[in-house]
Parts: structure tokens; sequence; C-alpha cells
């Protein structure tokens, strides 16, 4: 995407039964770029491309509309890759004006144009693709008559494309298919791309990073048609370790997250990363895994979003 960018994230083997209780595997996506962070990297990758051979036809800027929360990690990648482009982009934030973050604060940065949106407005957002066109200022959309608007998380289909780069990237470093490969699970996309990108193989244990998570199993098989993949169905959906919810830390995540911080170089968050983390050592300690199986834990980054935690997570020197 730039120079900041690298090629492909390593993938860190971690040996200390001290914090898993298993030899794992961790692919360090949230390497990939310091602002366009992990996921959101591959998620962004295809439809921006696209985006831009279009630019390229047509000479006319589109303009990027998408939305998210105040520390949303989908926004603040959005907003520094459109920049990079030279793209004009709009944030549609659940919330109203007083909330700010940092976050926001670097989207404008990037000339973003930041919009709150109540919760009956953002609920509509995620209910009808069409709805934001009632809310962007007409002379806005005016201004830009072509535009193009981006799922909260950046779940568009072509999206799937980019996360499943991982797998040859995994099989060219590790020389094996993992028997497993955890990962957070916010919408769907993540898990989905990994699916296409293992077109059958091993299983991926996707863990809900929100309440009542049952839905994205509806979610997975929607962005799997439309982007052209067979409806695969070798993964699980684990929809017990929210912790309370979205965005939601509980005194036991609070506390791993900190042992976790002190025993390891590898920079976690509470929202998509702790979780993670916290439910893998639940799983090897419960037996979950066979003795044999490889593991791979995707780390799919959203570091800057940490800075609206209130317990300090070490990074590495």
């Amino acid at each position: 995407m730039d120079r900041y960018a690298i090629s492909k994230s390593p993938c860190q083997f971690v040996e200390n039964f001290s914090l898993f209780g298993m030899p794992i595997w961790i692919k360090r996506d949230d390497l990939l770029h310091p602002f366009v962070s992990g996921n959101k990297y591959r998620k962004l990758k295809f439809p921006l491309l696209a985006l831009e051979e279009e630019y390229k036809k047509t000479d006319r800027l589109p303009l990027v509309i998408t939305m998210g929360g105040i520390w949303s990690n989908h926004l603040h990648a959005t907003a520094y890759a459109t920049a990079k482009l030279s793209f004009p982009s709009c944030g549609l934030v659940r919330g109203h004006t007083a909330m700010q973050s940092l976050t926001l604060a670097d989207c404008r940065a990037q000339g973003m144009l930041i919009q709150f949106a109540d919760r009956i407005n953002y609920r509509a957002l995620r209910e009808n693709p069409w709805h934001w066109q009632t809310m962007v200022d007409p002379g806005l959309i005016k201004q830009h008559p072509d535009q193009y608007w981006l799922p909260e998380g950046g779940s568009d289909p072509a999206a799937l494309h980019g996360v499943a780069e991982i797998i040859g990237e995994l099989i060219d470093e590790l020389k094996f298919i993992p028997d497993a490969i955890v990962v957070a699970c916010g919408t769907g996309a993540t898990l989905a791309g990994l699916l296409a990108g293992l077109k059958g193989c091993s299983r991926v244990i996707g863990i809900a990073v929100l309440k009542n998570a049952d839905y994205l199993h509806g979610e997975i098989a929607r962005l799997l048609q439309q982007a052209g993949y067979p409806a695969y169905q070798n993964y699980q959906l684990l929809t017990n370790f929210h912790h309370g919810g979205y965005g939601k830390v509980s005194p036991e995540l609070s506390q791993f997250c900190r042992e976790f911080s002190e025993q390891s170089v590898v920079p976690i968050e509470q929202v998509y990363s702790g979780k993670v983390f916290f439910a893998l050592r639940k799983l090897i300690q419960s037996g979950y895994f066979q003795s044999h199986e490889r593991c791979v834990v995707i780390h799919t980054g959203g570091i800057q979003g940490a800075r609206g935690n209130k317990i300090p997570l070490k990074t590495p020197e």
C-alpha cells in the first residue's frame, strides 16, 4: 500500500508453555503496516485496488464512505489508505459530536470527514446497505458523483481475496498446512477469507468478540457466496468468550492481558487479540486440541485501539 508496508507478515513460533501450555505459531499480521493494521490491510487491499483501476479509467476520484465506532480500527485504516490514494473519505461514526477519541483525531488528520450517527441510524446502516445515502451531505455527493460504500469492519466480499492470501504465506513459511487456525471474529469476513484460502482443508476456529454472535454463520455463508467461493463448513464459531460483549472487558480478561504482556513481547489489546489468546489458553487447558495438532493464531492487529484501554499493555522494545 506504501513504503511502510511489508510484503508478508512473519509467523512467530512460541514454545513458552507458561503462556499457552502447548507450542503455537502466531501469524503476526499486526506487523504488516503501522497504520493500516492487520486484517484491515488485507480486507482493504482488493476493494481499493479495484477502485484505483476504476479511477484510472474515469479520472474521477471516488468518495469512500464507511462506518465504525470512535475507536474503530477499520475507520483508522480506511482513513490512512484512502489518503494515500488521494481518495476523499467519509466516516459515519456511532455516537454523538461530544464523543471524541485519538482514533477519530487520526482519521481527521488524514482528511476523513467524520459524521456522527445515532443508534437508530447506525442500526439502519447495518441492515440496509443503501441507508448511507440518506445521511451523507448531498453537497458532498454532488461534488463526488462516484461513491463506494465499505460495510462495517470492511466486510466487503472482495475483502475475502486479500485474507485468503494468508494461507499461501503460511504454507510458504511453515511448509505445512496448520491443523487449526484461530482468529477473532467480529463481522465474519476474516474467518470467511481464511476458509476461502484453505479450500476445504484444515479447520478455522473463530472466537466471537461480541454477544449473541450465532448470526455470524449466516454472514460467513453470505460473504463466501458473494465472493464466488463454495459454502465451506470446516470451521467452528465459539461464542462464549466475549466477556460481556463487544468492547467489554471482564476482570479475568484484564488479568490475563496483564500477565500476557509481562510474559510476551507480542502486543495485544482487549477487544480482539486479548480475547483470542485468552480463549486459546482456555481451550488448550480443557483438552480442546489433540496433542499432535499444529495450531496457528492470526494476530489481526488493531493495537491502535488499545489507546482506549484503561490498562497499559507492553509493546516490544
